[in-house]
């Protein structure tokens, strides 16, 4: 099934002509949980791996053998997700119970060094021709991103992000399985296989970035609805109305307006949940300058890991085709992952997109 993003409630370069220079294009990855194949895009789905090619392993020191079994974080979500069938919104049964206070975290690896390596995670597999706004190394038209489940890497201790630029047409014989850890740190560092319905669309850089007079043209516009609706009530309360029930009515129906209102950073800038190409959202701290550490060019992301595919502000951007499935976390979390705060960037080079990429976080 295609997914579909509504039109933006308002046409935000009609209404400040001078976005026009600060657009760009994103493709929403709208990840479901599936069953991809190797040829296909997806997240945590088998990749187009040669068979004769090593698997990645990280190799930093630290505790590896002590955290979430991967089978167990499996197995608590097949539980959940079955209840879920079932029945949306209940919970487990008594057995099922059982066996999810069994599955905690602990040394279930002993054996494994803080020094020994371990397979990374498979991550993401996009195809350029799935998705529009990638852009990698000349040549290239797949990228594999693979990840260590243990948030504890270098001195952010962060989680450490490995990118593999390919050309698919020249991957002969393909490995049957992927190689996993044993263990991983947490279980949010473990995605849900989705298959991928790619949309592009249209963003505009974050506000705190945009020039003085479009951020100030943008706070009164915002500020004008606010005002409209204290005018409507601040003088008239009760007295204006026939009835209290007549003015309680009408109360009743701003607050909905309110939940509608319309915002720049909720509907009109930046798409949320995982995507590639788009701008970066600096919600939660100041923006931040990510230039490439060799070349010194600015490094826009290339692909946003989101914790949901929309929250409360952002709740226009829910695709057309899931709006009768609400309230279901199976589609506004498919993936299961949480990364940061909520919210992980890769960023690569422009000019040379195998020069080392970086990472932030919201």
């Amino acid at each position: 099934m295609t997914r579909t993003t509504p039109p933006r409630p308002v046409d935000a370069e009609a209404q400040f002509p001078g976005l026009s220079d600060y657009r760009r294009t994103s493709t929403r990855l709208h990840p479901r949980p599936g069953s991809p194949k190797a040829d296909d895009s997806s997240v945590a789905g088998p990749l187009l791996w040669p068979a004769d090619e090593p698997w990645p392993v990280c190799t930093a020191v630290h505790p590896k053998g002590s955290g979430n079994r991967l089978s167990d974080v499996r197995l608590q979500r097949r539980i959940l997700d079955g209840a879920w069938h079932r029945h949306p919104g209940a919970g487990p049964t008594d057995a099922e119970r059982a066996v999810l206070d069994t599955l905690q975290p602990g040394p279930h690896a002993p054996q494994i060094a803080d020094a020994d390596p371990i397979p990374l995670l498979a991550a993401a597999q996009l195809f350029a021709r799935d998705v529009p706004d990638l852009t990698g190394p000349d040549g290239c038209d797949l990228l594999q991103v693979l990840w260590c489940p243990f948030e504890v890497h270098g001195p952010d201790r962060t989680i450490e992000v490995v990118l593999k630029w390919r050309r698919s047409q020249d991957v002969g014989e393909v490995l049957d399985l992927n190689p996993e850890p044993v263990v991983v740190g947490r279980a949010e560092c473990v995605p849900n296989t989705c298959v991928l319905h790619p949309e592009q669309v249209v963003e505009h850089e974050y506000e705190g970035l945009l020039d003085e007079g479009l951020q100030e043209a943008i706070e009164m516009w915002e500020a004008g609805d606010d005002e409209e609706d204290d005018d409507a009530f601040d003088s008239s309360g009760p007295s204006g109305f026939d009835t209290y029930e007549e003015y309680e009515a009408a109360m009743a129906a701003a607050r909905a307006d309110e939940d509608d209102e319309v915002t720049y950073r909720g509907d009109l800038s930046i798409a949320p949940g995982w995507k590639v190409g788009g701008f970066a959202s600096w919600h939660l701290t100041d923006p931040a300058h990510i230039d490439c550490g060799v070349c010194g060019a600015p490094m826009p992301p290339l692909l946003t890991v989101a914790v949901s595919e929309w929250d409360g502000a952002s709740e226009s951007w829910i695709p057309l085709e899931d709006r009768d499935s609400l309230p279901d976390s199976r589609i506004s979390d498919p993936t299961g992952v949480y990364l940061g705060r909520g919210l992980m960037r890769v960023h690569t080079c422009p000019t040379t997109p195998v020069h080392p990429h970086r990472l932030s976080f919201q």
